[in-house]
Parts: C-alpha cells; structure tokens; sequence
C-alpha cells in the first residue's frame, strides 16, 4: 500500500485546480483528502461515497441516450406495435413528481438527475406512439397537460412540501404501475414489437444502481422503495425481452396464417376429372 500511495501522490497533489475543486464538489473536502491526498482506501465510508457518485454520474450520463435506441426504432417503423402508451403516460407522470420532489428537497443531482432526461424522452416516445396509433390530436392534449402539472408542482405556493411529499409517496405507485400495461402489453401480443432491448436492460441496471445510490447518499423510504419495487417489474420486462426475443408478434403471426400453403389448396385447385363419354353411333 505504501508503494500504491508514493507512485499516486505526486499525481494527486499536483492536479490542476479545476480537477480539484470539481473533485472536492463530487465527493466534499474530508473525502477528497482522504482517497485523493492520503491515498486512504481503508476509508470505507469515503470509498463507498465515491463509488455511489459514480454510479450516480455514470446513471445521469446514460439516461441523456437510454431511450434513444427506442425513439429510433419508433420512426424506422413508423409503428407503435408492442409498446403501451398508458405505461409511457404513467412513468412520465411519476418521474414529473420525482423530479420536482428531489429540486425542491435540495437532493444531489447525482441521485435524481436522470429523472428529467428521461421524462424528456419519454414525451418523445409518447408522442411518437400517438401519432403512429391514428391519435395525433391527444400528442398535443399530452404536452400542455404536463405543462401545466410542471408549472404547479414546482410552484410552493400551489403545491406546498407535505402535498409533495404525498404526490411522492404516490408517484412511487405511479412508477411501479407504469410497468404493469407494458408487462400485459408483450403477453397479449406474444413478442415485443417496438420495444427497444437497449431500454429494457438499461432500466435493469439503472434501479439496481439507484437502490446504492440512494441508500447511500438519500435518506428518504418513499424514494428507495420505489426503486426497489421499480427494480422488480423491470426484472420482469428484461426477462419477458428475453423469453420472445424471436417471437414474431401478434400481428405478423396473424397475416401468416392468412397465407395458405400450395400443399393445402392443391385438393381444391385440382381439375376436375370428367365422367365417362359415351360414343354416338351411326
């Protein structure tokens, strides 16, 4: 460990100041002392503060393309198929609440900071599979509602923080919910249409990681709980990604019916035999 530390230090203590005070910011000053400075990897609890802003970093960064692949997959297809916009209408709505929740209590950005990312694709999404789903007039009912469920939740003096904190605690339902008619959506289809196998297992990774995040860095049950049972239902989804991944859907099975093989019609394409002629005579 000596080694280690004589070989780090010159870097460390010599990094320019820009990379320090954005160290000191991610991690505080005790912290950025402890395993930047002292070289101190025995510090359990700066070890695991670090590795939860990471995390935390690495979640926000990934969320700004997580459902890129999705939006992209909607306009190649110019088809919603597979994909529920009542899952889409309630995690929008959940993270809307999330989000104004974590400004309003001060929380690290590192801990919620996907949320508005990810809400922002999500209205994407939804109005994508409106528009493909012959409802273009709700698309824009969609955004001014949201809108204005925006302007009221950040506003203290219209929702004030103990209505918040219900709306949270509620929202928590809401984002557990959201992946409910998604669920049924892939089983009565029987594949997964348009839905992006790219989403699905970052979703996956992203709660678990939330669940560290925030048991290290939130001390708030209503927060973590909905990650945990978050992390559930998208166990379920990465699994049912799995189970039809070369599952033709509902709609393709069903226009593969419709064609008749040659074999099949061959007994009532067939010319008829002509009975027995008689002769004339003479």
């Amino acid at each position: 460990m000596d080694t280690v530390r004589s070989l780090v230090q010159p870097i460390t203590h010599n990094l320019p100041a820009p990379i320090r005070d954005l160290g000191v910011s991610i991690v505080g000053e005790t912290c950025y002392k402890a395993l930047l400075l002292d070289v101190d990897i025995e510090n359990t609890e700066c070890v695991k503060l670090a590795v939860s802003k990471g995390l935390g970093i690495g979640i926000v960064g990934a969320s700004a393309v997580v459902k890129v692949p999705q939006i992209l997959k909607l306009l190649k297809s110019k088809s919603a198929e597979g994909v529920s916009f009542l899952s889409y209408l309630l995690e929008t709505s959940a993270y809307l609440i999330s989000l104004a929740y974590n400004v309003r209590n001060g929380f690290p950005f590192s801990t919620f900071g996907e949320t508005a990312f990810i809400m922002g694709q999500n209205v994407v999404i939804s109005m994508l599979v409106l528009n493909y789903s012959g409802r273009p007039a709700m698309a824009a009912l969609f955004v001014a509602a949201l809108a204005i469920g925006a302007a009221a939740l950040f506003a203290e003096n219209v929702v004030d923080m103990q209505a918040l904190s219900y709306l949270q605690a509620g929202a928590g339902v809401l984002g557990v919910a959201s992946k409910v008619p998604q669920i049924l959506a892939i089983w009565q289809e029987g594949g997964t249409g348009q839905l992006s196998a790219f989403a699905v297992f970052n979703y996956l990774a992203g709660s678990l990681s939330r669940i560290f995040t925030t048991l290290q860095e939130v001390d708030d049950k209503l927060i973590l709980y909905g990650f945990i049972s978050g992390f559930a239902l998208n166990a379920i989804l990465a699994l049912q990604m799995v189970y039809y991944w070369n599952a033709p859907s509902a709609k393709a099975r069903g226009k593969r019916k419709e064609v008749v093989p040659v074999e099949a019609r061959g007994s009532s394409t067939a010319v008829p035999k002509k009975g027995p002629t008689t002769r004339r005579r003479g």
